[in-house]
């Protein structure tokens, strides 16, 4: 394994994680507080470390493969929640390093757990750190490190882009992968902006807008208020928040064949429709289910509507306790919570691209079954799906079940009900945040111990990175010589 690279990209995401850590330090001077102070010294000393291991290990081989590139993704997130945390711990707004690295690794896996009990209780300094945890997780770190660096990789830099981007098809849909990294952060700003100027002209005041567009765009759902998104008690800012949810759960290759004019392929995508077609019916039913809980018929539906966007994009937002809902409406919040966004998005969960695979396939078997001699490939989009696609969605499948499996066990050593600790395997497994039972809408993570905290911080990170590239920081043969 290419060691040294591995340093000389860690060393970047050092560089870019201290420059960005002044954003709260300029916060901190606009709301004149102290807490600045430790983003200053955390961000200096990060840029210096970094710095350090950018010009001193700087690698003579910038050759990077598979194994290697997913090493350095999954390295650089646990560095980045690692060093985010500091400045929560140092400050003393969040004592416990545990309870910060959570938070934190909520924050960038653009998960939206969180551990604590009092938001508001907060600086404003802390407030932006954390919303912008979320948009830095959402589109990723390493895509924002291959848009300004070049030769980052070499022309193996596609395994960084493998490594942390969801969904089982990663490919390049502009000629150079640099220029494509440049392309996906362009239309995340663009899209972010534009939700700022809808928010800010409904009312929202700036310091709202920005922390509810950061949170909406990596949709990691992290709110400022005890209330989260009821704070905000308007039907048009509730549903300007849904419809972007929408939007950036959506695959951003989307935007990019838009953008290219390529209006027919964008529309026929198979999965955008079936993810269209589970909001809409998902949205419909759950209506039905609730509407006795509300006064109008609009409600009902305003508030199935935002809350299933809120899951499938798994942002997490909530505007009331899906706690009092009745069960069927629970039951399908549970599985679209598992189903998630579409690959190629800023959402987490299983992906509808790969519930659409597996479906074909075995649609495909069962045929075989009537007509053994009938030569059948899986199609997407009109395009045959390369058996190492079929091959890895189905390895994903065992891994994604593995994990679960392992992670609700250890979790229920606490002893908690089983909801809770069902739940709270899949809302931070699928990025999702709230989950039911104590980790519902309402409730949070500070009563889990340590060992459960950190088995789900695990669970957040390997989530958001599918799994592979953390666990291969647990095998030893990985980080032999090749």
């Amino acid at each position: 394994m290419n060691k040294r690279i591995i340093i000389y990209i860690l060393g970047w995401v050092l560089i870019v994680e201290g420059i960005t850590m002044q954003i709260s330090t300029v916060t901190s001077l606009i709301y004149q507080e102290h807490e600045g102070l430790y983003f200053l010294i955390t961000g200096a000393v990060c840029v210096g470390l970094g710095l350090l291991a950018v010009k001193v290990k700087k690698p003579h081989n910038m050759v990077l493969y598979q194994k290697a590139g997913f090493a350095a993704t999954a390295l650089s997130w646990v560095l980045l929640a690692l060093v985010g945390a500091l400045p929560l711990c140092i400050s003393g707004e969040i004592p416990s390093f545990v309870d910060a690295f959570f938070e934190m690794s909520s924050g960038f896996s653009t998960t939206g757990s969180t551990i604590l009990t009092e938001v508001e209780h907060l600086s404003h300094t802390m407030l932006i750190w954390r919303s912008f945890s979320n948009w830095l997780g959402g589109m990723g770190v390493i895509v924002f490190l291959l848009a300004l660096i070049p030769k980052l990789g070499g022309q193996q830099n596609i395994y960084l882009m493998r490594a942390e981007s969801p969904g089982p098809i990663v490919g390049k849909a502009v000629p150079r992968m640099r220029n494509y990294a440049a392309l996906l952060y362009a239309i995340y700003i663009g899209l972010t902006v534009l939700e700022l100027i809808l928010l800010l002209c409904g009312g929202m005041g700036f310091f709202d807008a920005i922390n509810t567009c950061f949170a909406t765009a990596g949709t990691g759902g992290f709110g400022i208020r005890n209330e989260n998104m009821a704070a905000y008690d308007s039907y048009y800012l509730q549903t300007v928040i849904a419809s972007f949810l929408v939007l950036f759960g959506l695959n951003f290759s989307v935007y990019i064949l838009l953008i290219a004019r390529k209006f027919k392929q964008a529309l026929l995508m198979e999965e955008l429709w079936v993810y269209i077609g589970v909001i809409v019916v998902s949205t419909a039913i759950i209506a039905v289910n609730i509407n006795d809980l509300y006064p109008t018929v609009h409600d009902s539906i305003h508030n199935s509507f935002f809350y299933v966007t809120s899951i499938i994009s798994t942002a997490g937002f909530g505007i009331d306790d899906a706690n009092r809902w009745p069960e069927l409406s629970k039951a399908i919040i549970l599985v679209i919570t598992f189903l998630g966004a579409m690959a190629g998005s800023t959402g987490g969960g299983f992906k509808v691209s790969r519930v659409i695979i597996l479906f074909k396939e075995v649609k495909k078997e069962f045929a075989l079954l009537v007509h053994p001699r009938n030569i059948k490939a899986v199609k997407l989009d009109g395009k045959t799906v390369d058996h190492s696609i079929m091959r890895s969605t189905s390895m994903y499948l065992v891994i994604y079940m593995g994990v679960f499996v392992g992670s609700f066990v250890l979790i229920s050593i606490e002893g908690k009900d089983f909801l809770t600790s069902f739940t709270s395997v899949a809302a931070c497994m699928n990025n999702t945040g709230p989950g039911l039972g104590e980790v519902g809408p309402v409730g949070n993570y500070a009563n889990f111990t340590i060992f459960s905290k950190c088995v789900l911080i695990f669970d957040m990170l390997a989530g958001r990175l599918e799994f592979l590239p953390m666990l291969i920081l647990f095998s030893p043969k990985a980080w032999k010589k090749a």
